[in-house]
């Protein structure tokens, strides 16, 4: 198994609007994507349980051609709100960088 941060060049989380955060996720490599794109530790129901979302709010968009997995989520509460604590979801990506993976391949 590997952590999401060791197969990974790059992992960000941003706005994607005032209501909704988008974690983007990119692969290392082909073969990196190819390995682990769809391990059930980045499916929906760990994605909610790791964001504490619930399952059916998730969007999750898997683009071959650019070794990228992108999940999108709504907030807690809306950007820019009172309580909100990350006005631009610049954050939001950091629990998901040491998530074990489980290898698609044999």
């Amino acid at each position: 198994m590997s952590k999401v941060s060791e197969v990974c060049r790059h992992v960000r989380s941003k706005n994607a609007g005032p209501f909704w955060i988008t974690v983007d996720v990119f692969f290392r490599d082909r073969a990196a994507f190819e390995r682990y794109a769809e391990s059930p530790e980045l499916q929906v129901p760990a994605i909610a349980a790791l964001f504490d979302v619930d399952e059916d709010s998730i969007k999750r968009f898997v683009l071959p051609n650019l070794q990228v997995l992108k999940v999108s989520y709504p907030r807690k509460r809306p950007q820019g709100g009172a309580l909100e604590r990350d006005m631009h979801g610049g954050q939001q990506y950091l629990r998901l960088l040491d998530v074990e993976l489980s290898s698609m391949l044999a």
